[in-house]
């Protein structure tokens, strides 16, 4: 007897451009294609300054193969090269049949006309100086919006202090911002401004292997969203639940854009860490 046939997961490649951006969007990257399907390909290319220094630790941390190139002329990026020609070997050997390449370096937009002219999926996830050439080349792009420095600092002082003077239980019941983030990601491109409670546990499964509600002190992921006072939970007539943000819901139904960078940030910015 043949076991039940299981759908193929969709196949991701994520190939960054450590020359042209900043190790702080790598997480990001990760986050919005894991929406797409599993990362088969995490590469990072550069020249030994850029990965021996301010790539090194996030491409170890984030299990990215570092791709070095050397520069055999001055001025001249051989990583360009090598990532393009990757993606078009991982392509030809369907090895991938989505790409994400993380940059905001305009050259690569006849890479993804290339790559969706051979039936590929590409995104962009780049920087807010990304020109539009690269941004109408792919299918989808997301802008990675940084971080207010100040505010880092302060959260970052916060949390040491909290950590050495007064240790929360393990019991205590905590709201990471990074589910708000999700459902805003997940949610956002829907009418109806809402993401399905299966959906949204793949989709914190494939950011984070390791993502368990128990390890936030609740007792699973009904029980975790419940806490949050920006998400909007709706239970349908077959009992299955969906949720979404409430300020999202309300502008989804004016007609207004509701997952711009912009909006989600102030949202989760009133969210805990």
């Amino acid at each position: 007897m043949s076991g039940p046939i299981l759908p193929i997961e969709p196949r991701v490649a994520v190939l960054v451009d450590c020359d042209n951006t900043t190790p702080e969007i790598l997480e990001y990257a990760l986050r919005v294609v894991a929406q797409f399907g599993r990362v088969v390909l995490r590469r990072g290319y550069g020249n030994h300054s850029t990965l021996a220094k301010t790539w090194q630790e996030a491409l170890v941390r984030q299990a990215f193969t570092p791709c070095l190139q050397y520069q055999y002329a001055a001025g001249k990026n051989t990583a360009d090269i090598a990532l393009a020609l990757d993606a078009l070997e991982a392509m030809f050997d369907q090895r991938a049949d989505k790409f994400c390449i993380v940059t905001s370096d305009s050259d690569f937009a006849y890479l993804c006309r290339k790559l969706r002219e051979r039936g590929a999926t590409v995104c962009i996830v780049g920087e807010s100086k990304t020109p539009e050439a690269l941004r109408n080349a792919s299918d989808q792009f997301f802008e990675w919006v940084a971080p207010v420095s100040a505010d880092s600092e302060q959260s970052g002082t916060k949390a040491i202090h909290e950590k050495t003077e007064q240790p929360k239980p393990a019991t205590i019941k905590r709201r990471p911002r990074f589910v708000v983030e999700a459902v805003a990601l997940l949610a956002g491109n829907t009418s109806e401004g809402q993401v399905h409670l299966s959906s949204l546990g793949q989709y914190l499964k494939r950011t984070d292997p390791g993502f368990s509600p128990a390890n936030y002190g609740h007792s699973g992921l009904l029980d975790m969203l419940k806490t949050y006072d920006l998400l909007a939970l709706k239970k349908g007539d077959g009992g299955h639940y969906t949720v979404g943000l409430r300020s999202l819901a309300a502008n989804v139904t004016n007609g207004a854009s509701a997952n711009s960078p912009t909006h989600v940030s102030a949202l989760i910015a009133e969210v805990e860490e």
